[in-house]
């Protein structure tokens, strides 16, 4: 037995940071006695063996204090969420309400896109299979069909004579340049030349009417000198404007000249259309 006692064993430790194997040749004792001495002693810096992850914890701390919350810390170092709260859980994160308000309405919209992607999916290739059955039906349009075709969509979006107000010239205006190549194949199944109508495009103030009205011409196949000067809408700060920047190319409007006998063509295909579709009803 060896006259060092606790109080000289952990003297050594704390005073002169001696390891264990170091007090064991001090002192003689055994190992498990000194573990038994030094039990609540603190281990000197000098002795502590570094441990792997305490340059992640300091980076840890640094990223923590930057602002950054615990999963894109552990995302970023590559340790788990719980490894990385425990390094940080002394530093709570302060956010201003506004930056936490849009993180949170952001988590939530990934997290919907998320849930909702396997079904979008489904929708999206279930709406392509569908518009391929339906586009497989029309095939090769005849004069007959186009004939059809045109009085509808003219009845539709073309102006009309009223009782009050005779006009019987043909005018379509429309957005869109799939009804206009419609109307134009109508119009040459009646015998007018794509040369005949004059064209004007109808177009917000703030837009390019130059540009529009080549792209129009360059769509349609139709000749640029025959559009006319064209008509600018003024432009209202309170009305928010879905149909604006480069793919914005305004309305065209079609003018037929000497049309009267074809619009009389046209009422008598829709009131047939209409007298059809009422005798349908009321056979069923």
């Amino acid at each position: 037995m060896t006259g060092f006692d606790a109080t000289e064993v952990r003297r050594l430790r704390t005073e002169e940071q001696l390891s264990v194997r170091e007090i064991r040749a001090r002192t003689g004792l055994g190992r498990n006695r000194i573990y038994e001495l030094l039990r609540g002693t603190l281990v000197p810096d000098r002795v502590r063996r570094p441990r792997a992850k305490d340059d992640l914890r300091a980076e840890a701390v640094a990223l923590r204090s930057s602002g950054r919350p615990v999963p894109e810390i552990a995302r970023q170092l590559g340790v788990s969420r719980s490894t990385a709260y425990l390094w940080v859980r002394h530093l709570p994160l302060e956010r201003d309400p506004e930056e936490e308000r849009q993180r949170r309405r952001a988590h939530s919209k990934a997290m919907a896109e998320a849930r909702w992607a396997d079904h979008r999916r489904a929708r999206d290739e279930a709406q392509r299979q569908a518009r391929a059955v339906a586009g497989r039906l029309v095939g090769q349009l005849d004069e007959r069909d186009l004939l059809i075709l045109g009085a509808a969509i003219y009845w539709c979006e073309g102006t009309k004579s009223k009782p009050w107000r005779r006009d019987d010239h043909l005018q379509f205006v429309n957005s869109d340049p799939g009804l206009h190549a419609l109307f134009l194949r109508f119009l040459e199944v009646c015998g007018v030349d794509r040369t005949v109508p004059t064209y004007r495009v109808s177009i917000h103030e703030t837009a390019d009417p130059e540009v529009a009205a080549e792209w129009w011409a360059a769509e349609l196949g139709v000749p640029r000198e025959r559009f006319r000067r064209a008509t600018l809408k003024k432009h209202r700060s309170s009305t928010v404007r879905r149909n604006a920047g480069d793919e914005y190319k305004g309305c065209l409007v079609i003018n037929v000249p000497r049309s009267r006998e074809l619009y009389w063509r046209i009422e008598g295909m829709i009131a047939e259309l209409f007298r059809s579709a009422a005798e349908h009803t009321s056979a069923v």
